[in-house]
């Protein structure tokens, strides 16, 4: 059984790093003045663990796939949750629609940036070791997260022999996260203190300790008798279920579309949106069928937001540190180049919308910069029961983003 235990541990190390986060978050008060996510500080601690040999003898790839199939889990717990705000499904398609072109604009602005910026590095530096093309994976790491920058960066490798193409990948997305903290908190913040964002939160003590102490509200309701099976169990059951749903139909899917153009769509590299689409079809049926009711859509939200949380640890703990020290000049040169123009175009865009446009800005930006889980993480300082419209339009806006 020794054998069995080295993927559980590895699990189990982002957890607890998450624990020891949120309990630094709630004594030190740079932590709390500065917003900075539990998730996130753990996830920097177990980067530093890992790297210097400290992490239980885990390599950084060991976490890769843990951080893969969380951001999977996170969307489609995410619309497994009812619509249950006052917004239409024309409304939530039109918000879904405008992230969607910001997203489009950011991954070719950001390709154009990055691959504009190697090209000026070496050039200053008389170094042509690094091929123009790691500056234009940033677009990947960036905009579309770790799990295509390993997809895409892999093939770049093996079919165009772009050598350190996922390496250069993986870090540029984990540098987006660290972006999309050290520009969108202080955004937020500054937000709220001016309340410019539509929920009622409010920066009280509560808010920045991380921990409720005195009116502690619900996690959600009970749906089944705890005798026949838990209810966290029970929902986690759903989510079993239509990840199995997803596995069969893209392996039947794989066959059929196999040596077309179009059998990339069908990579398991994209379970994450044929899993949403499964999930818009259960959801769809439950409420159909008057079995809606069986969802509990705050304990759902808690999946959603536990998902989000162990997808940022992980995606941290997975940096190859001897990489990025190795190339930290061009790397930290084209990161911050993209983190600024990215922000201008995300920010400033939703400055101009009337209604929910701080939350949808700056959601954008956190999608922008590592994954559409980063996007929830930023929304969720506005937004933090996710009762906004804004949340839902995440998942009109992941489907259209497959077809830009």
């Amino acid at each position: 059984m020794a054998s069995t235990f080295h993927p559980v541990l590895a699990f189990a190390f982002v957890l607890a790093l998450m624990f020891v986060g949120a309990l630094l978050r709630q004594r030190f008060k740079i932590l709390q003045r500065n917003l900075v996510p539990a998730s996130l500080v753990g996830g920097v601690i177990g980067f530093f663990l890992v790297s210097s040999g400290l992490g239980l003898g885990y390599q950084s790839a060991d976490f890769t796939p843990i951080a893969f199939h969380a951001f999977t889990l996170s969307f489609m717990s995410l619309v497994l949750t009812s619509r249950n705000n006052g917004d239409g499904s024309k409304t939530l398609a039109m918000g879904g629609l405008w992230m969607s072109v910001i997203w489009v604009i950011s991954l070719t602005l950001q390709a154009i940036v990055g691959l504009t910026l190697i090209r000026i590095y070496n050039q200053t530096t008389s170094d042509e070791s690094l091929s123009d093309y790691l500056g234009m994976i940033v677009t990947h790491g960036f905009t579309q997260g770790p799990g295509q920058a390993i997809a895409l960066g892999n093939l770049w490798e093996n079919s165009y022999d772009i050598s350190l193409a996922t390496d250069f990948g993986l870090i540029y997305a984990s540098l987006g996260f660290v972006a999309a903290y050290l520009v969108g908190v202080p955004v937020a913040r500054w937000a709220m203190e001016r309340e410019l964002h539509a929920s009622q939160a409010a920066l009280d003590d509560d808010f920045e300790t991380g921990f409720f102490s005195s009116q502690q509200p619900s996690s959600g309701q009970q749906i089944t008798h705890p005798a026949t099976i838990d209810s966290l169990a029970f929902h986690l059951g759903l989510l079993g279920v239509a990840y199995l749903l997803t596995h069969g139909y893209l392996s039947l899917a794989q066959l059929v579309v196999i040596g077309t153009p179009i059998e990339n769509i069908f990579s398991y590299n994209l379970f994450f949106f044929h899993g949403l689409m499964i999930c818009v079809v259960i959801r769809r049926c439950l409420d159909h069928f008057g079995m809606g009711t069986l969802v509990d859509d705050e304990t759902q939200k808690r999946i959603t937001g536990s998902a989000v949380d162990v997808m940022v640890t992980a995606t941290l703990v997975s940096v190859n540190f001897g990489l990025l020290m190795q190339f930290w000049a061009p790397i930290l040169w084209v990161t911050v180049g993209v983190t600024i123009v990215t922000a201008a175009l995300c920010l400033g865009a939703g400055y101009r919308l009337k209604r929910f446009g701080m939350e949808r800005g700056l959601t954008s930006f956190g999608c922008c910069c590592g994954s559409t889980g980063t996007g929830i993480l930023l929304l969720r300082i506005l937004d933090p029961q996710l009762s906004s419209p804004v949340a839902k339009e995440l998942a009109f806006f992941n489907i259209a983003i497959v077809f830009p």
